[in-house]
């Protein structure tokens, strides 16, 4: 008794491998073949390069926001003062601070005072935004201490009392650099009997910064603290607390406590109240995007059907002679299957190649399109940041692989079995 060969066995395979090869006189069918192989490897191509893209952004937009802003900022409801004027600052902000810091998982409390102000220089003026902090605290923000460019020296930030740091955006509206010398004009200055007197004064630009952000490289400027106190009439209080943690992603677990720490009056404001809605807006993105780019994949995948159909019906010959020498259904079905999925799986591979190296190399990529363009092809004033970031993440990889394999596999059977039902007798009787 003839024992049956086991499924895929290596005449299968060569039967297959023989049908994907070119012949002069089929060269229809190879040229189906590699259409489909281009379609699937454009496809994966297109789907790694989204969703490294999409990761890329998403994280440098969460990586610029946690570099150069507080996680957490903890500031006071308003009060009456004994005057009948209302007020919102922190009086004992020393002692906020040391109850700040002892809650589990901070790992940096910095007091600061707030105000927007009009900075001038040689006739040009700019609106910005001041946060008054101190030197130590400053050198710890890892956007502004560790920027993407920079000029002068931090360490010299409040020299004199008057050093101030000012984002690359602010130099380059008012047109300075470091050494050169601002002046600040605030509408809430002097208080006299006629009322409040715009208060003016110049400082030293000692460093600029970078920070990755255009907003905040184009409005912020750092003030040492003691002197924003005395500039925006803040003697002896602060306007609020700036609260960095280790684990930024579960600060919303943090919020009671700090709320404690804070003591009566506290409310806060974090990373994600602030930025919700965008991050939001991004995992929405992210999902049209891929389901986008999976019926993409899928037309990729029904080329292959319609190589294999044309494959069938110039093999149909061949297929008869190969039932009447014994070959049965499901070898015949296995045959035309691997035709289909050797192209799916090639091409996969092809386009994941590929799109790693998008990923990798995206900033040559990105310079040699903005040079074909003319450039301004990315404006940071729109979207933030200053260059198409790119992420390689293996879950994305393993997804668009995944697809790309699961929908060539599926979309080879139908075909197939085509194949092997046909009829040997009706397939040979005009041979």
């Amino acid at each position: 008794m003839a024992q049956t060969p086991p499924p895929f066995a290596a005449y299968e395979w060569m039967i297959a491998w023989r049908y994907l090869r070119a012949k002069r006189a089929e060269g229809g069918v190879s040229i189906m073949t590699w259409i489909s192989l281009l379609g699937i490897t454009l496809a994966v191509f297109a789907l790694i390069a989204t969703l490294s893209v999409r990761s890329g952004f998403r994280a440098e937009f969460v990586d610029t926001i946690l570099g150069a802003n507080a996680h957490v900022t903890i500031y006071q409801s308003v009060a009456v003062t004994e005057e009948g004027q209302s007020s919102r600052v922190i009086d004992d902000y020393a002692a906020m601070v040391d109850r700040l810091r002892a809650v589990p998982g901070v790992t940096r409390v910095a007091p600061l005072i707030k105000g927007q102000v009009m900075a001038s220089h040689g006739g040009q003026n700019a609106g910005v935004e001041v946060f008054g902090i101190s030197a130590e605290d400053l050198a710890t923000i890892p956007r502004i201490a560790v920027p993407e460019k920079s000029m002068g020296d931090l360490s010299q930030f409040g020299s004199n009392g008057d050093g101030i740091a000012i984002g690359w955006g602010v130099a380059q509206s008012l047109n300075v650099g470091v050494g050169d010398r601002i002046r600040l004009i605030s509408p809430n200055g002097v208080q006299t009997p006629f009322g409040s007197t715009p208060r003016v004064k110049a400082y030293d630009v000692v460093y600029v910064f970078q920070a990755g952000r255009w907003d905040i490289d184009r409005t912020r400027i750092y003030m040492p603290f003691t002197e924003a106190q005395s500039y925006f009439n803040r003697e002896g209080v602060a306007d609020e607390m700036e609260v960095m943690v280790a684990d930024p992603d579960s600060v919303d677990r943090m919020v009671p406590q700090l709320l404690r720490a804070g003591g009566e009056r506290t409310l806060l404001w974090t990373w994600r109240d602030a930025s919700g809605a965008f991050l939001r807006a991004l995992d929405v993105e992210d999902n049209v995007m891929f389901v986008i780019l999976s019926i993409l994949v899928l037309i990729a995948a029904m080329n292959i059907v319609s190589g294999l159909i044309m494959l069938v019906k110039n093999k149909g010959r061949d297929i008869g002679i190969l039932r009447t020498m014994g070959l049965t259904e499901g070898a015949v079905m296995r045959v035309f299957f691997l035709c289909g999925a050797g192209v799916g799986t090639v091409g996969t591979l092809a386009g994941v190649i590929l799109g790693c190296l998008f990923a990798i190399y995206i900033d040559p990529v990105f310079s040699f399109v903005n040079y074909v363009m003319g450039g301004g092809v990315w404006d940071p004033s729109i979207r933030g940041i200053y260059t198409l970031p790119a992420k390689l993440e293996l879950g994305d990889v393993m997804s668009a692989v995944s697809l790309s394999l699961v929908l060539s596999y599926v979309v080879t059977v139908f075909p197939a079995r085509r194949a092997a039902r046909m009829d040997p007798v009706e397939a040979l009787r005009y041979e």
